[in-house]
């Protein structure tokens, strides 16, 4: 099948924690396996790469990425920023915010109703604590990277901005999660792509899906959760989630409108009277 005639196809993993004794070098492999069979546009590996940040669990991370066939957008995760470890990321990863965009054909851009995908990945992590941030200061880079407004918006982000169930007590929401999620709702932001707890889980938003993925590669798992990663599947009418377990079932978990998230932002109307009257948002 050419570009053209297929959907626009994400893989999703996170909290790989390469150096941790639950690391499993034989389920990774799996991973990677799976995800070049695959075939996806891009794979979004939205954080922890490492267990605590060391340059040696770093270089295991970077041969692994390495194999990967797709191209591969990589954010820090608080793991990664342990011991340092930031030195790290920026030699051996790159950059730990950044934009990637993909351009249509005009038959792609037909089936998917939009002229490409533009993703925006943030560093929310911090050096040496679980707690998360992105920083007002951040705000204007976001919005200006966000500059085809007509695109599938996809944001990525280590941290979570809405509580999880079965992670108990909440204590690693980045702390300016309500001022980012104004952020993406004024920017029209489709989804948006994060891990940290090891557990999958879905949310709608105001027309956003939240998507945060588990960890695929260790044994670091809560209750009867088992180990996976995601895979988004994105035509003209809806996003797909599909969990790969270690086992080999790929299963539906999520399918969410795009012809009525439309209808769904225009259900929850914030008024310019509303906005202009109380101004909470950074300009």
């Amino acid at each position: 099948m050419s570009v053209a005639t297929t959907p626009l196809r994400i893989a999703q993993i996170s909290d790989v924690h390469c150096g941790e004794s639950s690391f499993s070098p034989e389920a990774m492999g799996s991973v990677v396996e799976r995800i070049n069979a695959m075939a996806p546009d891009v794979v979004a590996f939205v954080g922890d790469l490492t267990g605590t940040g060391y340059r040696w669990e770093y270089e295991e991370a970077a041969a692994w990425i390495a194999q990967l066939q797709p191209p591969v957008l990589v954010i820090p995760g608080n793991h990664d920023y342990r011991n340092v470890g930031y030195i790290h990321f920026r030699e051996l990863i790159g950059e730990p915010s950044l934009r990637h965009r993909i351009a249509f054909d005009d038959e792609r851009a037909a089936r998917l109703g939009a002229p490409g995908v533009t993703f925006v990945g943030v560093d929310s992590a911090e050096p040496d604590v679980n707690e998360g941030n992105v920083g007002m200061e951040h705000y204007p880079w976001i919005r200006q990277a966000y500059d085809e407004p007509d695109d599938v918006k996809v944001f990525l982000i280590h941290h979570h901005l809405v509580s999880i169930p079965g992670t108990g007590r909440e204590r690693n929401i980045i702390t300016d999660a309500g001022d980012v999620l104004a952020e993406l709702r004024r920017l029209d932001v489709d989804l948006v792509l994060a891990g940290h707890k090891h557990v999958p889980f879905f949310w709608g938003v105001n027309g956003m899906l939240l998507c945060y993925s588990g960890t695929a590669t260790t044994r670091r798992v809560r209750g009867l959760t088992p180990p996976s990663f995601n895979e988004l599947v994105i035509d003209a009418s809806t996003v797909k989630v599909f969990l790969h377990y270690a086992d080999g079932r790929r299963e539906l978990a999520v399918i969410f409108s795009r012809r009525t998230r439309a209808l769904t932002r225009e259900a929850f109307y914030l008024t310019d009277d509303f906005l202009s009257s109380n101004r909470m948002l950074a300009v």
